[in-house]
């Protein structure tokens, strides 16, 4: 634990100007980000007495080692730095949003060549318009079966479509009249790409324009007898008011609004928003904060814009970086506009509204008003919001009643049964799996806070000393760890990122560099490289296994003279936990929240390693006859089978057939028949792509080895 005062910035030192501040740690991770109209003021207030702070402001100043700022022009480019750093670093002690459920839209792929509706979730593609989000994917499949009556357009999957043009004949929505068949040729690109924008401009509130139209054809139809095809018009009316009504009427036809509404404690905040447009809800979304910084109303509130609407200035930055034609462009453009309205309602403005409002004008390209609702239905509306959040809190703490004191004494108890100095914070699992020694595959899985990180797993292939894998589960996980602390080392010290503090005060007594540490300064706001994979050490490394796994992670550390990283060996039989050098195991209680995260890591490791040696195994059992083309690589391979189909059609073509598609030249067409039609070639397959090689372990399932001892992997 470190005392703020060892790297306080010297008097004066810190600038007034305005500007974005980060905290890192011992290690150089960065902990914590914020902004500030003046840089000295602000951070001042960091380094008064300890005793004075709130007590997360405490916990983080003491963790972190270094602060460093960056200067910038005016306080709206303070904001999207901030933003931009928060989502690059995604430190631990800044306030973070996620979404208590993942929404699924209403996507329309309008940058294809023919366009597709389909469901979508996760982060938004350029070129691609959303509409929603909804509480329920049925409830879009509900609404888009109703729309496809009245806008045909492809809902099927790029492998369907290609079949269907292939073989000329439509799927069972070209056959039922939901689909108008581009595939086929009933309709061409162009008109189907209009069908497209007209059911966006419906979806996007322009829904007046069609039901006249149709009521006009109706009647039409009506007057020069055609009964049947007036019928028809009729039942597509009642399908867009069907389909309209789904959405409820609480604002006046013109609207365009967010309304925000948020109900917490001093722990936690629920946050939910309606998306009014046209005057209709067209989506609802919710969020559930633990505040691990001390943070008013209205701080959580520009927080959270940040959040929601730097989402749409990432998308629209991919879409200028993206190859669109016009009309992908021109998508992208709308999409930014639907998704930042003319208002955002808010139940308390941000500390500095002005700066605010800027920011989301220069998004949307237009002005925003950004405000508190006082009266009439937009106050009523912002109430049902709130009551939407009060209701959304509660359901959260009756699912996650506990945790955060769960998991809280869960690595207390593990410091305490391992001796460890602090709590360990950041945890490492790894885990061996293979088949009969065969394709033998590592996981490296890593919980925060008791709660896992995803993106920083990561997997091995075991090579051994002479690459054909390691002799046996022991000699495994040391490579394993071998690779992963001299990575480690290596990008600690060429890390780009981190300025190491080289004065003299941080030398040993020998004149050698002591363990170095980030210094604290001025940074520029655009850094360059990339950030390292294994730059960060864990408080504990946690090694499915006995004694001989916890032995030879622990030669491995040593031999790389890491010596500040905890280690022990969960063996699956008892639940027993070694540490290295002890002749007896560490018991903790069946009952005990310590074990339990241990098991869950545990698990996690394993379920990790078993998917990634599938993987390999799956890949390795499979051959094609392409495989062997002298200078036809993965990409070409994939080219020529999406064109001709399958390798009996790839036989039958000529050497200048061949050339022509796309990447290929003459000399590896030429290749490309003389593999296949040397020898009689490759039997053939129905897939035209693989066939299944002939391996001694096709049938035996994947293992995972917790080494009660060492043997002979495959034994």
């Amino acid at each position: 634990m470190a005392d703020p005062a060892t790297y306080r910035p010297k008097p004066g030192e810190i600038p007034t100007s305005p500007g974005v501040y980060r905290f890192r740690d011992a290690h150089g991770r960065v902990i914590y980000v914020g902004k500030a109209k003046n840089l000295r003021a602000r951070l001042s207030n960091y380094f008064q007495d300890v005793a004075h702070l709130h007590h997360r402001t405490q916990s983080m100043v003491t963790t972190a080692a270094s602060v460093e700022w960056t200067v910038v022009g005016t306080e709206v480019e303070a904001l999207a730095l901030e933003y931009s750093w928060i989502k690059e670093y995604d430190p631990r002690f800044n306030v973070k949003y996620r979404d208590d459920k993942s929404y699924p839209y209403l996507a329309v792929t309008m940058a294809e060549e023919v366009p597709r509706a389909q469901v979508m979730r996760g982060a938004k593609r350029p070129g691609t318009r959303y509409f929603g989000p909804y509480g329920h994917a049925w409830a879009i499949r509900e609404t888009l079966d109703l729309l496809l009556r009245v806008f045909p357009i492809r809902t099927c999957s790029a492998g369907v479509y290609r079949r269907a043009h292939q073989t000329g004949r439509p799927c069972l929505l070209g056959y039922i009249d939901k689909c108008s068949a581009p595939c086929v040729g009933r309709i061409t690109v162009d008109d189907h790409k209009q069908l497209a924008q007209d059911f966006c401009d419906f979806m996007a509130g322009d829904t007046q324009r069609f039901e006249r139209r149709l009521t006009a054809r109706m009647n039409e139809a009506a007057a020069s007898m055609e009964y049947e095809q007036a019928a028809r018009l009729r039942d597509d009316i009642q399908a867009l008011r069907r389909a309209t009504e789904k959405n409820a009427v609480v604002l006046p036809d013109a609207t365009d609004a967010d309304v925000f509404a948020l109900a917490g404690d001093e722990l936690e905040a629920a946050v939910q928003v309606f998306h009014v447009r046209g005057g209709r809800i067209r989506g609802q979304r919710g969020w559930v904060v633990e505040k691990v910084e001390d943070v008013t109303d209205a701080e959580l509130v520009e927080h959270l814009l940040q959040q929601v609407y730097g989402a749409v200035e990432d998308a629209r930055a991919a879409a200028e970086e993206t190859d669109l034609d016009a009309d992908g462009r021109a998508a992208s453009r709308r999409e930014t506009r639907d998704a930042v309205p003319r208002e955002v309602l808010v139940p308390v403005l941000p500390p500095d509204p002005g700066q605010m409002s800027a920011w989301l004008t220069g998004l949307r390209g237009a002005r925003v008003e950004l405000r508190v609702p006082q009266r009439g239905d937009k106050r009523e509306l912002a109430a049902t919001v709130k009551a939407n959040a009060e209701h959304a809190l509660a359901l959260h703490r009756t699912r996650r009643a506990g945790d955060l004191t769960t998991r809280s004494q869960a690595l207390r108890e593990i410091q305490e049964a391992l001796g460890l100095e602090s709590a360990p914070l950041r945890i490492e699992c790894y885990d061996i799996s293979h088949t009969q020694g065969t394709y033998q595959s590592a996981s490296m899985v890593v919980f925060e806070d008791g709660l896992p990180r995803k993106s920083e797993y990561r997997t091995f292939s075991v090579r051994g000393p002479e690459g054909d894998g390691a002799r046996d589960d022991t000699a495994a996980m040391h490579e394993v760890i071998t690779r992963r602390f001299r990575r480690y080392l290596a990008d600690r010290l060429a890390s780009g990122d981190v300025e190491l503090d080289d004065s003299d005060d941080s030398r040993d007594g020998a004149g050698a560099p002591a363990r170095a540490r980030p210094r604290s300064g001025e940074v520029p706001a655009e850094e360059p490289g990339e950030r390292k994979r294994f730059a960060y050490p864990p408080n504990l490394v946690v090694v499915d296994g006995g004694p001989p796994q916890v032995a030879a992670a622990q030669r491995a550390l040593d031999e790389l003279g890491v010596t500040d990283v905890a280690l022990c060996g969960l063996a699956k039989r008892l639940e027993e936990v070694w540490v290295p050098g002890e002749d007896y195991p560490v018991i903790l209680q069946r009952s005990s929240e310590g074990l339990y995260l241990l098991q869950r890591v545990r698990d996690e490791a394993h379920r990790f390693a078993i998917t990634q040696h599938r993987r390999r195994r799956s890949k390795g059992m499979t051959a094609s006859v392409l495989d062997d083309v002298p200078g036809l690589g993965p990409t070409r391979r994939k080219a020529l089978l999406s064109t001709f189909g399958s390798v009996k059609r790839l036989r039958a073509a000529s050497v200048e057939e061949i050339a022509g598609v796309r990447g290929m030249g003459r000399r590896t067409a030429e290749a490309v028949v003389a593999a296949l039609g040397g020898d009689g070639g490759a039997p053939d397959t129905t897939s035209g792509a693989t066939s299944p090689a002939v391996t001694p372990d096709a049938g035996s399932a994947p293992t995972s080895h917790d080494g009660a001892a060492p043997g002979m992997l495959g034994a």
